[in-house]
């Protein structure tokens, strides 16, 4: 299990030391309803100066010395460097070599994978909706991290758990085209309809592209309330944020 500080969750696995990764939860901020309260996206509704006084609160907390990279995700697998930069970039994945270069993606439902080297050379974050997944955005950024794969641990963070993401025919034919394997994340429900476990997916593809060391994945951001915002529960909500970054 990962460990809640306050309203940070931090992963639970064997990174070196100057690797530095967290993943924020809905807690701790100052956002009104609906994006209560610790909402770091701007481009969900909410009012501008209650996100930059997030984000603020967000760096003061864990100490950064240069901003996050933050994207303007579009469900691609386009991966970038990380770089702390007024100008927002499309993309949904960020890697990084350099100390202090925060990489971050947003969530809401959707998964946030964390990745480093076993040595703390390099450092990686991807968000991956389904459609992320499908298209190789895991597949990518191991590319971009320029190691080898049996030498990257990965941890899945807060995402929708496999009880509540029901998915149609399309889209469990276009994971099981791909990857024959693929169709143990699918659990019928009715007509045309499946249960879809997107944390089973990212495993699957991660092992496959050559990745042994695997984390996190418990969590549930439809059915945890309290704890996390879900795009499917509630429509209008924020998003979450997970970063990692090395040290000097």
């Amino acid at each position: 299990m990962s460990i809640n500080f306050d309203h940070l969750l931090h992963p639970d696995w064997p990174a070196p030391e100057k690797v530095q990764a967290v993943s924020t939860t809905r807690r701790g901020g100052v956002s009104l309803p609906p994006y209560d309260s610790f909402n770091l996206a701007l481009h969900v509704g909410d009012q501008a100066e209650a996100v930059a006084a997030n984000r603020q609160q967000l760096a003061m907390q864990l100490g950064l010395q240069a901003a996050p990279c933050w994207l303007q995700q579009v469900h691609s697998n386009r991966v970038i460097e990380a770089q702390a930069s007024t100008e927002v970039t499309e993309a949904d994945a960020c890697v990084s070599r350099r100390p202090h270069a925060v990489c971050v993606v947003m969530t809401a439902d959707c998964l946030p994978v964390l990745f480093c080297d076993r040595q703390g050379r390099v450092v990686a974050a991807a968000h991956a909706g389904w459609r992320g997944l499908a298209d190789g955005i895991l597949e990518a950024t191991l590319k971009a991290m320029q190691v080898d794969a049996g030498d990257v641990m990965a941890w899945l963070g807060p995402a929708i758990g496999a009880q509540a993401y029901e998915v149609g025919a399309e889209v469990r034919d276009t994971f099981v085209q791909q990857m024959p394997a693929s169709e143990s994340a699918f659990v019928a429900t009715r007509k045309a309809h499946w249960l879809m476990d997107m944390y089973r997916l990212a495993r699957l593809r991660l092992q496959v592209s050559g990745v042994k060391a695997i984390y996190g994945g418990e969590f549930c951001s439809y059915t945890e309330r309290e704890r996390f915002y879900s795009y499917r529960r509630d429509g209008v909500t924020g998003r979450m944020a997970s970063l990692i970054w090395l040290q000097d």
